[in-house]
């Protein structure tokens, strides 16, 4: 099924992310978590993408699984590390396997700096995938901005690039602060931006996925979460416990002020993923 398709309804959804293995012999325990977060019967499930190695076969392999297990799947797809050789090897797998949507991004620069030079941007991407078949095309989108844009309205402009190009969704990267995307959602709908943009929510069970957010994006921690943080942070199990509360309160924020799109960053954690869910069982039918 394609997800716009899915969001075309208006009604609350939740969704979750794996991504896939960096080694071979990490494939059964990633594609095991893969399957125990399908039973929570989610509205599609993510699968990230392993630029520029192997890995990248993961990526169509953890996604047929899923759709076996009828759940709708999104399979990552960046071009930043990749020929556009590669990329239509991918999305020939994936018309194969009949896999409906694609999520086009970009993708990090690699450490090493090494990039492809068939692409620039992630537009690209979505208008050439957009020419090779009948997918269902989303992308991210930056409610704080893109660490690269000089500044949010610049940014803004390269997201609506995305969806002229042929994006039917956006996602957004996480945020710890819904005043900053109810602000977003009012400046992107002003600039003529209709398209359905799904909440990215992470939640943080740790204190070494905060500082790995921060440095790699510089989101707004509010203080009401700085407090959790400082509290709990050296209590694994309270740390957890407070995360996923923080995200849940979160979602049923988002979804009292009609955001019904909700895509849970589950970093291949089923326990995390089911507590969300169990908490929302009313709230999400």
């Amino acid at each position: 099924m394609k997800i716009r398709d899915i969001l075309a309804k208006n009604e609350p959804t939740l969704s979750f992310e794996v991504f896939p293995p960096k080694t071979e012999d990490k494939y059964e325990s990633v594609e095991q978590a893969a399957s125990e977060i399908a039973k929570l019967n989610p509205a599609f499930m993510s699968v990230t993408y392993g630029a520029g190695g192997g890995t990248s076969q993961y990526t169509v392999d953890i996604a047929a699984s899923l759709k076996a297990k009828g759940v709708t799947p999104l399979a990552h797809l960046t071009c930043v590390s990749s020929t556009r050789e590669k990329v239509h090897s991918v999305l020939d797998q994936l018309k194969a396997q009949g896999i409906e949507n694609v999520l086009a991004l970009r993708g990090d620069i690699p450490k090493d700096g090494k990039v492809e030079h068939d692409y620039r941007y992630a537009s690209e991407l979505i208008a050439e995938i957009k020419a090779s078949g009948d997918f269902c095309i989303g992308a991210a989108c930056y409610p704080e901005g893109h660490v690269e844009s000089v500044n949010k309205t610049e940014d803004i402009q390269h997201l609506k690039e995305k969806v002229e190009a042929g994006c039917d969704f956006v996602t957004t990267q996480m945020f710890f602060d819904n005043n900053i995307l109810y602000n977003y959602l009012y400046r992107v709908r002003e600039k003529g931006i209709t398209v359905p943009v799904i909440a990215g929510i992470m939640p943080v069970t740790n204190v070494a996925q905060i500082k790995r957010i921060c440095s790699m994006s510089g989101t707004y921690l509010p203080a009401r979460f700085k407090a959790i943080v400082d509290r709990f942070g050296d209590n694994p199990a309270a740390m957890k416990q407070a995360g996923i509360a923080y995200a849940t309160e979160q979602i049923i924020d988002l979804i009292a002020n009609h955001v019904n799109g909700i895509h849970v960053y589950s970093m291949n954690k089923p326990d995390v993923a089911a507590q969300i869910k169990n908490s929302l069982s009313e709230i999400i039918r």
